[in-house]
């Protein structure tokens, strides 16, 4: 193994594992609340007086901060350091979250969310790229990544048990709550022990037009999809926001090709490699968005779970995804080229969701639920791992934080994408299906029966096209991604660049 130079940037830290410990728990805290309020929203909505019509502003408060937000919180983490920016997200998240858990009312529970999103967005980029920063040798970096890839893929799964344990047992407003000791712990845990590597930042004056383009453009198209789920594809307001954010986003990539110092300097986005993972881990998150969803209403509704029963019935996938992040990739990241793992990863977890469109009212959970969430954890795990990995390598580090926003930023928006488009493509399936059986069902009884069965036939018809989308995820990841396999030495700086500041090489090419 190569000796590491004596300069400090590159030296491993000796208390770096356990900073992983509490940057995976920052983490973990950012991915349960994207799913634990789920499950408690029926009851905040009747104890808060929320209306049908604005519930879903709980959930869209939050996407619309978090996934606009993204971009500027990156660029902050590059100019205040990493360490900084990530203790300052955890006590704003635990304080919004306390505020959240507090609400009497809507107004506050939806400035609550809206806060909860803009501290996630400071620091979900600033956790993985202090991961990316930590860890530099090949064999370290693909462990600490598997850790946190699992954690990014079946967080949202642990978010249903817990939201279902709090919910059930306890009420809504611990799933705020508890979100109080897990930003304490990981804030105290990363003030003593977190030592972030000198020469990292980019001190380069905050690209304004940026901020507002980007943040605008996102959130116009995060909201866009929302409101196409509940408005319609041909609705004025949709068509308007989809139009504005491709203007606004068109006017950010021409601006950042023109500004001394961008937000997003575009040789982020320009590698074939970065771009691959960024376009295929939106792709894949859209898939999986929409499968939570719809098993969980599965589970609820059609197999009459309760809460509890429907997290636990989410295990198998969690499994999975430890195991494939944790083993499986883990294991190979080094010894295989990125896409070797990527493209098998996405196209078993394809493989997983083709099972799920089998799915009628009667189906047993055992014989198809069970082996289609374990081959979809197993496919993820396998591939989250070197997507996040390759995402920020090679990246000069002092744009480190803008690269790990960009993950998040494609996980975010893919997000909001699959939950509305795989929703409005199973109501659609839905409303045909009733409109051919329902003059047949003469009795309560088999009423009741074609409404599941319609809305088993829509869940069915949208998780074909997931299966769709997780091929095409495979086939970007193959094609985009042409990297080879990782050193498995320390990693060593090539020397500097013309700023001064060290880059650091970690993959073949």
């Amino acid at each position: 193994m190569s000796k590491i130079p004596e300069n400090p940037a590159l030296q491993a830290d000796p208390g770096r594992w356990k900073a992983l410990v509490f940057i995976a728990l920052a983490q973990l805290m950012v991915v349960l609340d994207a799913t634990i309020v789920n499950i408690a929203l029926p009851s905040a909505q009747q104890d808060l007086g929320i209306s049908d019509g604005n519930r879903q502003w709980v959930i869209t408060a939050y996407a619309l901060a978090f996934g606009g937000l993204l971009l500027f919180g990156g660029r902050i983490a590059d100019l205040w350091g990493r360490k900084r920016t990530f203790i300052v997200g955890l006590i704003g998240f635990a304080a919004a979250s306390a505020l959240g858990g507090a609400a009497n009312g809507e107004a506050m529970m939806l400035g609550a969310r809206a806060l909860q999103g803009a501290f996630g967005a400071l620091l979900a980029p600033a956790a993985l790229s202090l991961l990316a920063v930590t860890f530099t040798d090949g064999k370290e970096r693909a462990k600490a990544f598997g850790i946190y890839g699992a954690i990014a893929g079946g967080g949202g799964a642990v978010g249903l048990i817990l939201g279902g344990f709090l919910t059930e047992y306890l009420n809504w407003r611990w799933t705020f709550f508890v979100n109080i000791p897990f930003a304490i712990v990981a804030a105290v845990g990363a003030y003593l022990v977190i030592r972030e590597p000198a020469g990292g930042r980019n001190r380069s004056p905050l690209d304004i037009p940026g901020v507002i383009l980007s943040t605008l453009g996102l959130v116009a198209l995060v909201y866009g999809f929302t409101r196409a789920e509940s408005e319609g594809w041909s609705d004025a307001g949709t068509i308007g926001l989809f139009v504005g954010s491709a203007v606004l986003l068109a006017a950010f990539v021409f601006t950042e090709s023109r500004v001394k110092s961008p937000l997003l300097p575009l040789r982020v986005v320009a590698d074939r490699n970065r771009g691959g993972v960024y376009l295929s881990l939106g792709l894949a998150v859209i898939a999986m968005f929409g499968l939570f969803l719809f098993l969980t209403y599965y589970l609820q509704v059609v197999k009459e779970y309760s809460p509890v029963m429907t997290g636990f019935a989410f295990l198998p996938m969690i499994v999975g995804m430890i195991i494939g992040s944790t083993q499986i990739g883990t294991r190979l990241m080094t010894r295989v080229p990125p896409r070797l793992l990527m493209a098998p990863g996405f196209l078993t977890a394809g493989i997983g969701m083709l099972l799920l469109t089998q799915l009628e009212v009667g189906t047993s959970y055992a014989g198809l639920i069970l082996p289609a969430q374990l081959l979809l954890g197993l496919g993820m795990g396998t591939a989250f791992m070197p997507a996040m990995s390759l995402a920020t390598l090679g990246v000069d580090p002092r744009d480190a934080g803008v690269a790990s926003a960009m993950v998040n930023t494609s996980q975010q928006v893919g997000g909001a994408i699959g939950t509305a488009l795989l929703n409005t493509i199973a109501a659609s399936a839905t409303t045909a299906y009733l409109a051919d059986h329902a003059a047949g069902a003469t009795t309560p009884a088999a009423q009741k029966l074609v409404q599941l069965e319609g809305m088993v036939e829509g869940y069915a018809a949208a998780i074909w096209w997931a299966v769709g989308i997780l091929v095409l995820s495979a086939a970007i990841a193959f094609v985009f991604i042409n990297t080879g396999k990782p050193d498995t030495g320390a990693v060593v700086g090539s020397g500097s660049g013309a700023d001064g500041d060290v880059k650091v090489p970690v993959i073949a090419h």
